[in-house]
Order: structure tokens, then C-alpha cells, then sequence
């Protein structure tokens, strides 16, 4: 590993530092979006069960926001659960966006990675030609010198590349993981909302009284 450090030459560094922050990304995001920390499974039901069973109470408010970010959404429509089905729906549509900004937490940074680490490849691949070019002398040729360019042209364009591409793999899977959470929560909110403020059925308008001659 340190020969191959060596022979990339001082621009390697850059994608070494991208590197490790990719994977840190990477598994920060592999834990934090696993389907049983967002949505949690029968909280659903659980929750409509505390409603209509009247165990509703603040600290039970309080530990359902708390446990999952479906939970805080849950938490939020409880909070509102007595001003009406607008109030409730607006609320829980205000917690959805703070929601959806908390899981694409982190995925801009990834997403930048995996489109800058080519263009530092790049930058490396510039300096080894700029190397290749410095080993010429009227005096003759630096094989050294040469081999060395050769080198950090090549392993940092590699490595650009070795960086970018699982990183953009993951910025895609990231991304569409948490669409797919957004939409099921989405759904699962408004099966709470009509349990708990079920849609009144609009009347129906009287038949009009035919006029007479």
C-alpha cells in the first residue's frame, strides 16, 4: 500500500481523505437507514390501538416522536389530535419535511464526493504530465523521472475512479431508499389521519323542484 502511495505521488492524498469520508458516509447511512429505524413495523396499528383505547399521554407523545422518525410524525398528528382534520394534516405535513431533511442528511456530501473524486483523478493525471514533460532535456531523458510521471498519471486516474464509483452507487441506492421511506410514510400518515379524523361525507345536494307553469 505505501509503494503504491509513493509511486502516485502527493496528489493521491486528496482521493485518500475523499476516500475514507466516502466510506464513513457510506456506513453512517447503512445504519441509519435500515427499514426498522425508520419505519418500524405495526407502529400503525399500535398507535391507532393508544388512540382509540384513550392511552394517549404526553410522555407516551414525547417516546413515540422520539423512537423512529415515522413515530415523530405519529407524534406530531397526536399533538393535534383535538383541533381538526386540517390543522392535524398540516402539522404532520410540517414533520414530514423536517422528516425527509433528517434522512437525506449527508447524502449531498456523498453525492459531491463521488462527482469530485474523478476531477481530482484528473488533477493527478495533469501533475504526472506535467512530471513526463519536466523528465525531456535537451541533455537527454530522466528514466526515472519518466517512470515516476507515468505513474501518478495513472494510479491517480485509477484511484479517482475506484473512489467515484462505489460512492455513486451508494448516492443512488441512498437516494432512492429514502424516496421509497417517504412514500410509505406518506401513506401510513394518512391511514392514521382518516383513524383518527375519519373524512365526513359530503351531503348530497337536494334535488331541484321542477318550476311550474
Amino acid at each position: 500500500m505505501l509503494s503504491i502511495i509513493q509511486a502516485a505521488g502527493w496528489p493521491v492524498w486528496f482521493l485518500i481523505i475523499a476516500s475514507f469520508l466516502a466510506v464513513a458516509l457510506i456506513i453512517e447511512r447503512l445504519i441509519s437507514l435500515q427499514r426498522k429505524r425508520v419505519l418500524p413495523d405495526s407502529l400503525l396499528e399500535q398507535t391507532v390501538a393508544l388512540h382509540r383505547g384513550r392511552q394517549v399521554s404526553a410522555e407516551m407523545v414525547q417516546k413515540l416522536e422520539t423512537g423512529s422518525p415515522l413515530g415523530r410524525v405519529f407524534g406530531t398528528a397526536l399533538r393535534h389530535a383535538q383541533s381538526g382534520r386540517e390543522s392535524m394534516k398540516e402539522a404532520m405535513e410540517e414533520a414530514g419535511r423536517a422528516v425527509a431533511h433528517d434522512l437525506e442528511r449527508y447524502l449531498g456530501a456523498l453525492g459531491t464526493i463521488a462527482a469530485v473524486t474523478p476531477l481530482l483523478g484528473l488533477f493527478g493525471t495533469v501533475v504526472g504530465m506535467i512530471e513526463i514533460f519536466g523528465a525531456s532535456a535537451p541533455s537527454g531523458t530522466n528514466p526515472q523521472a519518466l517512470a515516476h510521471g507515468i505513474s501518478v498519471a495513472l494510479y491517480n486516474t485509477a484511484l479517482g475512479l475506484v473512489v467515484a464509483i462505489p460512492a455513486l452507487i451508494a448516492y443512488r441506492a441512498f437516494r432512492a431508499r429514502v424516496d421509497g421511506f417517504l412514500v410509505e410514510m406518506e401513506q401510513q400518515s394518512l391511514k392514521l389521519l382518516d383513524a383518527i379524523e375519519p373524512r365526513r361525507p359530503v351531503a348530497a345536494a337536494p334535488a331541484a323542484t321542477p318550476a311550474r307553469r
